[in-house]
């Protein structure tokens, strides 16, 4: 588990991105007095959202449905405003604003403070941070490092590789041969992303994209060798450090009693992170080309996102239109007559 992100840790990740200006940080003594025992002050603050907002309707003090617990941006529009008010009226709308629990204030084009900020910030233990950058650019720049940041996460063993644009996600007892068959592929021109620890993070709703732990990417244990550096061994075309996950491949001993989906017409998903991955089980026995298979159920999937077609469902409704007689009377005698001729 991740530990709890710092305001002071999320500078240090957006410092060089975002040209971050420190203005009120953790060493600022408040003004009137020293802080509470025991407060959570300046750049120590937590931030527990992924979220980030701007204070509009707070400065024209309707509060009812402001969420105190995000980072807070201050624009040009909200800065111009606080600037046009009497020094009265703008003080009593930073108290009201700084008695939320705020993680961190930014303010962005470089912008001046207005009078009076930076005092009620240091009184209520807020950090200040100024940016050079426009409003939209910040935000286009901060989000995703949050939403990475917050992302749900999992850790799974198996082997993630890239084959042919699909990322497949290899699974199986221990032993199987996942390895062995991640190790093939690449050397038949595809990419390995992690090997028996891939770490799995949620994007959006419906995205899962898998990479290999910092330590150990790239490196591989293959049975009787040891571990090999594939990316030293096949050079940088062999590898990639993060792919989405779409298939998971599932590698088992061969068991003739076992009962193995012969048409594919019933698909099986597993939730991970509650998001539905088609999962294709292969029954593993002596002389069985698994790479062969992992290609083509790749090459099976870009099909099917590619071009709408599920092979299995296409196919036993073309067996249905034929035991129908309806397939034989769209073809007609064109089909008869081509047939005929063709003495190939």
């Amino acid at each position: 588990m991740s530990p709890p992100l710092t305001v002071r840790a999320l500078v240090a990740l957006l410092q060089a991105p975002l040209q971050l200006e420190v203005i009120v940080g953790a060493d600022e003594s408040p003004a009137g007095g020293a802080a509470p025992t025991g407060a959570v002050r300046g750049l120590d603050r937590i931030v527990t959202s992924p979220e980030v907002s701007s204070p509009g309707l707070v400065m024209a003090g309707y509060t009812d449905r402001f969420v105190g617990h995000r980072i807070q941006v201050l624009g040009e529009t909200e800065v111009s405003y606080l600037a046009s008010l009497s020094p009265d009226a703008r003080g009593g709308i930073l108290a009201r604003f700084f008695a939320f629990e705020i993680p961190a204030l930014f303010v962005t084009k470089g912008q001046e403070l207005p009078d009076g900020l930076a005092a009620a910030a240091a009184a209520a233990g807020v950090a200040v941070l100024r940016s050079p950058l426009k409003t939209n650019e910040f935000y286009r720049r901060i989000k995703p490092v949050l939403e990475d940041r917050f992302a749900p996460s999992t850790t799974l063993h198996g082997s993630l590789a890239d084959v042919f644009g699909v990322g497949l996600l290899f699974m199986g007892k221990s032993g199987i041969g996942k390895s062995e068959c991640v190790l093939d592929l690449v050397e038949r021109g595809h990419r390995l992303v992690a090997d028996d620890i891939v770490v799995v993070k949620r994007k959006g709703a419906d995205v899962l994209v898998g990479r290999g732990p910092e330590l150990q990417r790239h490196f591989m244990e293959v049975r009787g060798i040891g571990l090999i550096d594939v990316r030293g061994i096949f050079g940088i075309r062999a590898v990639r450090v993060q792919k989405r996950i779409e298939v998971i491949v599932q590698l088992e001993a061969w068991n003739q009693d076992a009962v193995i989906e012969r048409t594919g017409l019933s698909g099986v998903t597993v939730p991970i992170l509650d998001v539905p991955i088609p999962k294709i089980t292969v029954p593993l026995n002596p002389g069985k080309s698994i790479t062969v298979v992992a290609e083509v159920i790749a090459m099976n999937h870009l099909l099917h996102v590619a071009t709408g077609v599920d092979t299995a469902t296409a196919f036993n409704d073309r067996l249905i239109a034929r035991m129908r007689g309806v397939e034989r009377q769209q073809q007609g005698p064109a089909l008869d007559q081509y047939l005929s001729e063709d003495n190939e």
